[in-house]
């Protein structure tokens, strides 16, 4: 008896609760996770982070994710099964699913929609659908219509047909009309299939087959090819190439280049046993194979610096490392990053734009080799499969993205530098999730317990603030590296200069002169203008029509160039209108100025200098940057005219003058950010000027030399213009004395809209104060791509309250969600606006 009681209790002791059922993260922009059963035979081998295969609404599959695995079962609804399981190991960290939750939690967007942007779309493997015939159908095909029977005389031919194809003989209109009809009479049906969207590189090569046997034969086989010259020569070449490289295989693309040889020849050789060819794997990227060099030794300010920022990393604190342009931040982080990988981690340099990230290989390629590696959004769908799965490996020390590297899977991240951390382009309105990389960082590196840089010369108000709390470690760069000194600012009044008809077109005499006196020196010159296209309306001046676009709430950009308007919003074109459409009238003007009228201008103005314009429009081809990049570090450009796309990390020895003919443009926008902006912008253009020879020289003309931006910019004392913009922001109870959401309802009916966004308005009012509320109104731009805008700005406190308040917040937003209505109404939430 005791034995039995023994047995039982030894056996409660060892067992553990199976775990049948999985919460599956799918890639839908879907509320929460779905809970799916573990079938028997994968119970064993299941585990959080793995890719499994699931269905989903009736058979169509998807890629999902496993976020826990648990033995609860649900009461409400029997689960569907898991089908399969699609990787050996883990592909996405636990620290990965821990950010992805509090990206969720706090940037109030859905799990799937983070999935769907930070997976590679050939790992997020998903069915298809296809139809094909009902086994043992017996159809008449006297009484089907011509599309039916296209359809069925094309499933008789094929087993199975996607939708796609279906195009291909049946109007779009009609093919949903055909599927059904040809369901309900029982004839087709529909099946799913998965299918390997990846697919590796391959490169061919040719080798001699049995190279002892043949070599010790070559003159009978030389004789049995007497009669095939061609197939002798390519012999004998393959052999050459065998003989005098054995390590290095032949391709078979150089075969072909070498000699002019056709396909024939080959396949006889490969026939007759003298040859094969054989396939091996290559990487789409090709990695720097070249000698590398040290890294170069730090300044004694430098020094300084890195110490300050090895206490702080010690105590566990981030860093905020403000330096002026061509200080050295890129020396310092090149130093942590050496270090960070010594300690046998790796390290991740986030950039805010594509553009910069060619450049920073550069520099960085020759230091590390194969060891580096890059991520952004403009490679190929392969090519971040590959570097998703060196990074999985660990065969990468160093890697350089954009905000999407963030969610590469990282084995042993230990430094996470955010270069340029005042970049607008960290948290783009365009593509969601909505998310801040700067402030993503931070709490990513918590999860891998890393540590953060953040850098800028003009760093966010919000991290200066966190710096001066004590959150950040605050390390400022006062002096440019060899203590060259930093570009003077000049304030042009345009008013005067204009009354005294002292400028020629949107320049002013003393511009004008600073730029000649410049390119007679043999060094080059920057004129920054922040709009893009010639003009910003084309009006009619006898009865004042202006061609609005037919899409947005918004009046088209004139672009000379391509002599047609453009909406910068939603990308419509149209040609310009040569008689007024309203009145017939010929009279039509460009009003406004664009970069494309500056730069005719600037070229017209100095006949004899070589003008280049860098802006959005120009750069589009392939390669345009690199090779604008490198006429200007040849000295083969003399003026460079662009958007804010020049203030972004070029690096030149002979820039000595910018221009801002237009300064006041930048300061008049609807944003409470505007004027951070705008010195943000002015202060980095002026950073490419005089960086060697320390007489660069920044000329700013303005109708209001006065405003405080101005005069701020002037002082060059970083400290009281950042008190300028906290003061500013504290009047308005402004970011960072508080926490903005932004709630954006949007639908192609404006009533709709504008029902929504007060339903949800007086919601929210239930749970929140009068005062945090703003709105509901329509938005500054009230219609962009034929959807009507209205918004909600709630101003929240800071602190302990905030989480409550968010809570409200979501609370109202389920409740609005409630209303079958309202779902067709396109909702976005931009937290921290």
């Amino acid at each position: 008896m005791f034995r039995i009681y023994f047995a039982t209790f030894v056996s409660t002791i060892n067992c553990r609760p199976i775990l049948n059922f999985a919460q599956i993260i799918l890639p839908l922009n879907l509320k929460g996770t779905f809970t799916y059963s573990v079938p028997e035979e994968l119970v064993s081998v299941i585990q959080i982070g793995m890719r499994v295969l699931v269905p989903f609404r009736g058979k169509k599959i998807y890629t999902g994710i496993v976020e826990e695995l648990h033995s609860n079962i649900p009461e409400a609804f029997i689960p569907k099964p898991i089908i399969n399981i699609l990787d050996d190991a883990p592909i996405v960290p636990p620290q990965q699913l821990k950010f992805w939750k509090w990206l969720s939690e706090y940037y109030l967007c859905n799990k799937g929609e983070i999935y769907r942007f930070s997976f590679p779309g050939s790992l997020k493997l998903e069915s298809e659908t296809y139809l094909k015939l009902k086994p043992g159908a017996v159809i008449d095909l006297q009484h089907l219509d011509v599309n039916e029977l296209y359809l069925i005389q094309a499933l008789e031919v094929r087993q199975l047909i996607s939708l796609s194809e279906i195009e291909a003989f049946i109007p779009k209109k009609e093919i949903v009309k055909t599927i059904h009809s040809l369901i309900d009479l029982q004839y087709i049906e529909i099946d799913e299939k998965v299918s390997e969207k990846y697919r590796a590189k391959e490169i061919a090569y040719l080798r001699l087959k049995n190279k002892e046997t043949l070599v010790s034969q070559l003159p009978e086989v030389l004789l049995q090819l007497k009669r095939s010259p061609k197939q002798k020569e390519l012999l004998l070449l393959i052999l050459e190439h065998d003989t005098a490289n054995s390590e290095k295989p032949l391709r078979k693309s150089e075969v072909f280049e070498s000699g002019n040889f056709a396909n024939a020849p080959l396949k006889s050789l490969i026939e007759k046993g003298f040859v094969e060819e054989f396939y091996l794997q290559k990487d789409r990227l090709e990695a720097y194979e070249g000698e590398t060099e040290a890294v170069e030794q730090l300044t004694e300010v430098q020094q300084q610096a890195k110490l300050q920022m090895d206490l702080a990393f010690n105590v566990g604190k981030n860093v905020l490392l403000h330096g002026v342009t061509s200080s050295g931040k890129t020396h310092l982080y090149l130093d942590k990053i050496e270090e960070t990988i010594s300690e046998g981690k790796n390290a991740l340099l986030l950039l805010p734009e594509i553009s910069l990230t060619k450049q920073m290989i550069q520099r960085l390629e020759k230091k590390y080799g194969k060891r580096l590696g890059f991520y952004h959004q403009k490679l190929t769908d392969f090519e971040k499969v590959e570097v998703w799965r060196k990074v999985r490996n660990n065969d990468l020390s160093i890697l350089i993205g954009t905000r999407n590297a963030l969610f590469l899977p990282f084995q042993n991240l230990g430094l996470i530098i955010v270069d340029e951390e005042h970049d607008a382009a960290y948290k783009p309105k365009e593509v969601s999730p909505y998310f801040n990389a700067k402030d993503a960082s931070l709490i990513l590196a918590e999860f891998y317990q890393a540590r953060v840089i953040l850098g800028s010369a003009t760093p966010s108000v919000e991290s200066y603030w966190l710096a001066a709390r004590d959150k950040l470690k605050y390390i400022f760069l006062a002096k440019r590296f060899g203590n060259v000194a930093l570009p003077k600012f000049k304030l042009l009044n345009f008013k005067e200069d204009r009354d005294t008809k002292h400028v020629k077109g949107n320049f002013s005499l003393r511009s004008i002169e600073a730029i000649r006196e410049t390119l007679e020196e043999k060094k080059q010159i920057m004129i920054l203008h922040n709009r893009r296209g010639y003009a910003n309306v084309v009006e009619c001046s006898s009865c004042g029509y202006a061609a609005y676009c037919s899409n947005c709430d918004v009046v088209m950009t004139y672009h000379k160039f391509s002599n047609e308007l453009k909406c910068h919003y939603c990308g419509h074109k149209a040609s310009k209108p040569s008689t007024c459409p309203k009145c017939f009238s010929e009279h039509i003007t460009a009003r406004g100025v664009g970069v494309e009228q500056i730069y005719e201008e600037a070229a017209r103005l100095f006949p004899d200098a070589s003008v280049e314009r860098m802006d959005v429009d120009s750069m589009r081809r392939k390669f345009a940057y690199e090779q604008l990049y490198e006429k200007i570090e040849e000295g083969e450009t003399d003026i460079i005219v662009g958007t804010q796309m020049i203030s972004k990390g070029l690096d030149f020895d002979h820039i000595e003058l910018v221009v801002i003919p237009r300064a006041d443009q930048l300061l008049y926008i609807q944003d409470f950010r505007a004027e951070e902006k705008a010195y943000q912008l002015i202060h980095q253009v002026s950073g490419r000027a005089g960086r060697v020879s320390g007489a660069g020289e920044v000329l700013i003309q303005t109708y209001h030399p006065e405003h405080p931006v101005f005069k701020l910019i002037q002082e060059e004392d970083p400290g009281n213009i950042y008190h300028y913009f906290l003061e500013e922001r504290r009047k308005f109870n402004y970011p960072p004395f508080t926490k903005t959401i932004l709630i954006e309802l949007k639908h192609r009916k404006e009533d709709k809209a504008d029902r929504a966004s007060q339903f949800l308005g007086s919601v929210l009012k239930k749970y929140l104060p009068q005062e945090c509320i703003f709105g509901p109104e329509k938005s500054p731009v009230g219609k962009i791509n034929l959807l009507y805008q209205y918004q909600i700005l709630l101003k929240l406190p800071r602190g302990k309250k905030y989480k409550d308040f968010k809570n409200f917040v979501m609370l109202s937003l389920e409740e609005f969600d409630e209303i079958t209505g309202y779902h067709s109404v396109k909702k976005n939430i931009f937290v921290d606006f």
